[in-house]
């Protein structure tokens, strides 16, 4: 039991929430920014970008402001230089926590990140500390309602996944980074539409965590994910239904 797709579907829920906050786009510009920078502007040829715009249109956002941030990416239109750094740490209870962020000031973007870890009863790690309890996989969460286990099973399998995992009210599939365009393709193609369909690390292992350890970890990922400069928070831990709520 994984609280891995309890907290996206949480985020889920949210998401039109942050969408109004404006925070959403920030996030969705940022990436597709430096996915045109580091895989080229053409989204045929970047899988990176394609999925990049793909959730930005699924978002609503205009295409003008899309084929600004390709542009800024590519260097056709002048634009901020954002980094890519990864930030590991510890969460109540001593969960792995892994921060993906894009940031503009490194010296800004780490002191505020490492006063989120500490105010939230938990601590910012070297480089190395957590990451070896990871996977980089494609994860794609379903609904159980949308098909049965040995046909999701059979048709994901084909097109190229590694796994199906049943997490009480959905199915998580997960496939090798490389294959997850195709399964992805493959399951709207079967009329499924994910609840949540992402490259990002996967844990190998779940810490479970019940009553103050559970609600802190939860302030630490909504903290973290609420910074401006944060693009994508992991974490490994498992937290019961009651606790969630």
């Amino acid at each position: 039991m994984s609280g891995h797709s309890k907290w996206h579907t949480i985020k889920h829920k949210k998401g039109a929430l942050d969408a109004k906050r404006g925070k959403l786009f920030t996030k969705l510009i940022k990436e597709i920014t430096v996915a045109a920078r580091t895989g080229g502007g053409d989204v045929n040829a970047n899988a990176r970008l394609r999925k990049a715009v793909s959730d930005a249109k699924g978002a609503n956002m205009p295409n003008d402001t899309i084929d600004r941030a390709i542009k800024r990416g590519t260097g056709e239109l002048e634009g901020v230089n954002y980094e890519e750094i990864t930030y590991e740490g510890f969460g109540p209870g001593g969960v792995a926590v892994m921060v993906d962020s894009m940031t503009d000031n490194r010296n800004r973007t780490v002191a505020e990140i490492r006063h989120i870890f500490s105010k939230n009863g938990g601590n910012m790690g070297s480089s190395g500390s957590v990451s070896y309890l990871f996977d980089k996989k494609g994860y794609i969460v379903v609904d159980k309602a949308s098909k049965s286990e040995d046909e999701l099973f059979e048709l994901v399998i084909e097109a190229g996944a590694e796994d199906l995992r049943d997490d009480e009210d959905n199915f998580e599939i997960i496939t090798a980074p490389e294959s997850f365009d195709a399964v992805l393709s493959a399951v709207k193609g079967a009329g499924i539409e994910p609840q949540v369909a992402e490259v990002e690390m996967v844990p190998q292992n779940y810490v479970k965590l019940e009553g103050q350890d559970a609600k802190q970890m939860l302030k630490l990922m909504e903290s973290l994910e609420d910074h401006d400069d944060v693009q994508k928070v992991s974490a490994n831990f498992d937290i019961s239904e009651a606790d969630m709520e």
